[in-house]
């Protein structure tokens, strides 16, 4: 049984899903974790209820249809405090488990993540959630004995085993955090090596970001073979995949799916994906990826904006992949939003449409940050001559005598590597960039 929240506010758009949609989008999350969704409930509020997060003839309505309906979940659109969860579940009587849509998220997570690092990460964000419903859990335990449930004077050996069991469970699960937060310290530690080695190396770094199920996977697979999993469930794919694309100069880059976004997604589960979300900030450029058949593609478009925001890597070129175009029925519509968006292309993963203009576009952002040469390489160095072939955006290749003559643009370190024999063009580099 899904329950929602329309919250009443002042403003007439202030990026709030319409309730219906969100609850769509909720029971995908809860069929992805193989759960069968049976009705839903819903209740417009100013502010949530202090004690059961919804009011209390809204939450006697829940009970009669968790009873009709036999459902055993009953799972809430918006996060609930610890006192919520309890105060619900005392309502709603036994064998009615009570969730949020973190708690569903983290679930799926659990599943989905099949690397060492995801599964570090997942289980951290679990610990960091459950421990404040956790220290309240054992609360009912407390009226046995000791402590202030003993007397204002109870002492020392008159404790109740209810907060006994509470500190020694608080006492386990915070050694666990601290021993996956040192893990996962090496596991950054670790990406942090290797992406000094791919900047030493030259190789740019292009981060797909977006919404779940936008059809990143589907991308990736298109562009590279990189066989990763792709299905119709969100969070279909957890951990991220690296490969290597060519692009139409012959440049080489890399191209690393992430994880998706999605609405609402908690603070601190951001944080315990820490790791992962770094690929994103340090990358070159980020390509976004956004189904414009969804109905929802422009709330979707500033969770993804707001959520690279809170991660920090706002600001960095971007170019946009309007996505599943074989499927789109409002064209104008798409061309609104897509001149919100930058550098927006549209294409279909799925049918391959557009993908020599996306590669194309991508291109020429990396390309802006190249440093114009004509040198000459010896044949000696054809490592160096593979180097700017990879690298940079070679524009003419003369044999000569001495060895290969190249016009090119290279990334700044590569200046250096090419020798005395190279030396910068500007005035023709800047004439080209106005060409363009």
């Amino acid at each position: 049984m899904l329950v929602g929240v329309e919250w009443k506010r002042p403003a007439p758009d202030d990026g709030q899903w319409p309730l219906e949609a969100s609850l769509e989008e909720l029971a995908q999350l809860a069929h992805t974790a193989g759960l069968e969704v049976v009705g839903q409930v819903t209740q417009r509020l100013e502010r949530p209820n202090p004690a059961t997060f919804i009011g209390p003839g809204k939450v006697e309505e829940l009970k009669e249809r968790v009873a009709e309906t036999a459902a055993n979940v009953v799972i809430f659109d918006d996060e609930l405090s610890p006192r919520h969860q309890r105060e619900l579940e005392k309502a709603l009587g036994d064998g009615v488990k009570v969730l949020d849509r973190t708690a569903l998220i983290l679930d799926i997570f659990a599943q989905h993540a099949q690397t060492r690092e995801g599964a570090l990460q997942v289980e951290l964000a679990q610990y960091e959630y459950r421990l404040p419903r956790l220290t309240r859990a054992w609360t009912h335990l407390a009226r046995q004995a000791g402590g202030r449930a003993g007397g204002a004077t109870g002492g020392v050996g008159v404790r109740g085993p209810g907060e006994t069991q509470l500190e020694t469970d608080r006492r386990v699960i915070r050694r666990r955090i601290a021993q996956l937060r040192r893990e996962l310290e090496e596991v950054r530690a670790h990406r942090s090596r290797y992406r000094a080695r791919r900047r030493r190396e030259g190789i740019p770094v292009v981060s797909i970001v977006g919404y779940t199920n936008a059809g990143k996977s589907t991308l990736l697979n298109a562009l590279t073979d990189a066989g990763v999993l792709v299905e119709d469930k969100l969070f279909a794919t957890l951990d991220p995949t690296t490969r290597r694309v060519r692009l139409p100069s012959g440049r080489i880059v890399l191209f690393t799916d992430t994880v998706g976004f999605i609405q609402k997604l908690p603070t601190h589960l951001v944080a315990a994906f820490r790791a992962t979300l770094e690929e994103v900030t340090e990358s070159d450029l980020l390509l976004h990826v956004l189904d414009v058949t969804h109905p929802q593609a422009r709330r979707q478009a500033e969770a993804v904006l707001e959520t690279l925001e809170t991660i920090g890597a706002a600001g960095k070129p971007m170019v946009t992949a309007l996505n599943k175009v074989d499927r789109l029925t409002d064209r104008a519509e798409a061309q609104r939003l897509a001149a919100e968006l930058p550098n927006p292309v549209f294409i279909s993963a799925l049918r391959g449409e557009g993908l020599d203009l996306l590669l194309q576009r991508v291109e020429d952002l990396l390309s802006q940050g190249l440093v114009p040469v004509e040198t000459v390489i010896p044949y000696s160095r054809w490592d160096l001559v593979r180097m700017v072939r990879e690298q940079g955006f070679v524009e003419q290749e003369m044999p000569t005598a001495r060895g290969m003559r190249i016009v090119a643009r290279v990334p700044p370190h590569l200046v250096g590597m090419l020798g005395d024999g190279s030396r910068t063009s500007p005035s023709r580099g800047r004439k080209r960039e106005q060409t363009r």
